[in-house]
């Protein structure tokens, strides 16, 4: 193949030949889409008919969970109808939205993780600057440039990507990924790519200090409350959003720096679903179990 333009499709990776195998692939991540999609939306109900939880720190996780729907529904459905239809294949079309919609909501979902973590410094280290500094006409402004900035991100890395000169068709992976992408090349990274994947460990390492930062600085702060209770309802907002951060970064890092390899493994296979499906599923039941509000809420909504 002499370029990208003369790519009809792409074929995706094939979990197995056998028919039942294929089937179970499917049942596999059809409970994982509808545990993910039923987690989050019970998080953004319990926030949305619970006035006690409209605040900045809900409105943002609120937004959180949009994000980690948005995240699975880009590569999991076309993944099961594939294995459901017994085919590998996805539009050159197809591929390059999954692409975008995927770092789109990626991107966003870490930048969103970034403000959170300076919410929750604002409201433990300056309390009675809270309200001034994190107002709603603030937090939408934040909102907006969260999403803005993820759309940005997605279109300048689809561009970079797709504007590479693919010798093959083949992906190795069960969704349109970065690294199996950049394997197709025929002669190496363009300028442009080579540029955003630079801007890319620069971003994520500036924000990931951003938030270690904020969190020494909040861990210190609250060593000083001298409430236990008090420290413990700072903590109970702090951790569940840490233990997000760290799963998130963790996981990415392993996939991203893990030995590359020509041939798909399961190593492979389960170091993407850790990164690109587990955390979605995740959040929502790392928050809802140290956070003594959402628990509160969500027992309610159960019981009608």
């Amino acid at each position: 193949m002499e370029n990208q333009t003369t790519v009809p499709y792409l074929l995706l990776l094939e979990f197995s030949n056998n028919r039942h195998l294929q089937l179970l692939h499917f049942f596999f991540f059809f409970v994982l889409y509808l545990a993910t999609v039923t987690t989050n939306l019970i998080i953004i109900s319990a926030v949305a008919f619970d006035h006690r939880l409209h605040s900045p720190m809900y409105f943002f996780l609120t937004n959180l969970a949009l994000q980690d729907m948005a995240i699975v529904s880009a590569i999991v459905p076309k993944s099961m109808i594939n294995s459901l239809m017994n085919t590998r294949q996805i539009s050159y079309f197809g591929c390059v939205t999954q692409f975008f919609f995927f770092l789109c909501f990626e991107a966003s979902d870490f930048s969103l993780l970034t403000v959170m973590a300076y919410d929750r410094y604002v409201a433990i280290c300056n309390p009675l600057h809270y309200e001034m500094v994190m107002n709603w006409k603030h937090c939408a402004k934040i909102i907006l440039l969260v999403w803005v900035t993820g759309i940005l991100y997605g279109t300048l890395h689809t561009s970079g990507t797709f504007s590479i000169l693919f010798c093959s068709n083949v992906v190795n992976q069960f969704f349109c990924d970065i690294p199996q992408l950049l394997k197709l090349s025929c002669s190496g990274l363009n300028l442009l790519e080579v540029g955003i994947l630079v801007a890319s460990v620069i971003a994520v390492t500036g924000c990931f200090t951003f938030i270690l930062v904020s969190y020494a600085v909040i861990f210190k702060t609250v060593l000083r409350i001298p409430s236990e209770k008090g420290r413990q309802k700072a903590l109970s907002t702090c951790i569940p959003h840490l233990t997000v951060v760290f799963m998130f970064v963790l996981s990415g890092c392993i996939a991203i720096l893990k030995p590359s390899s020509n041939t798909p493994s399961l190593l492979d296979i389960g170091l993407t679903v850790l990164y690109a499906l587990l955390p979605p599923v995740f959040n929502p039941i790392i928050y809802s179990m140290r956070n003594k509000n959402i628990k509160y809420v969500i027992s309610q909504l159960c019981r009608f």
